[in-house]
């Protein structure tokens, strides 16, 4: 294994937490570059029009894990992760309580990914899970009209 692959970024990702990070007031548990293990307690933010989780709050978490792991895994070959796919199952409705989600990657190649995410409930039932394919980027090269900035470790300031 790799640095890369045992060192922890929990800590700094939850110091730095994103826009959707903050939206859905997710904790990162754990972050290598071999896996990601997100938290949440759900709230009415998470919830749709019928009380129950919004399918869209399972895809953004199982994106999340497995853009970070990507991300991570990327970084001492100083390239960025993009999200080509995401497949995401909605297996038990839930209203509230705790989840959490586990991503590992499938597949680390040169040029694409494949990461696993499953999303437990307290009782460790599996509530939801994904496949997210990611493209890896060289540093610099444009998406969305813009550059990607190059992937390096977040450090506590």
């Amino acid at each position: 294994m790799t640095a890369t692959e045992i060192q922890d970024y929990a800590a700094q990702l939850n110091l730095h937490r994103d826009g959707f990070c903050t939206a859905m007031d997710l904790h990162f548990v754990k972050a290598t570059a071999s896996e990601v293990v997100i938290e949440w307690q759900l709230g009415p933010q998470h919830r749709q029009v019928y009380g129950i989780v919004h399918g869209g709050v399972y895809c953004g978490v199982i994106e999340t894990a497995a853009s970070v792991g990507a991300a991570l895994s990327l970084m001492p070959d100083d390239k960025s992760p993009v999200g080509l796919e995401n497949n995401t199952t909605f297996i038990k409705a839930v209203r509230e309580g705790k989840l959490r989600a586990t991503g590992r990657p499938l597949t680390r190649g040169r040029k694409t990914q494949v990461w696993e995410v499953e999303i437990r409930n307290e009782t460790a039932q599996l509530i939801a899970s994904g496949r997210v394919r990611l493209l890896c980027l060289e540093a610099g090269h444009p998406v969305g009209g813009e550059h990607i900035p190059r992937a390096k470790a977040v450090t506590k300031k």
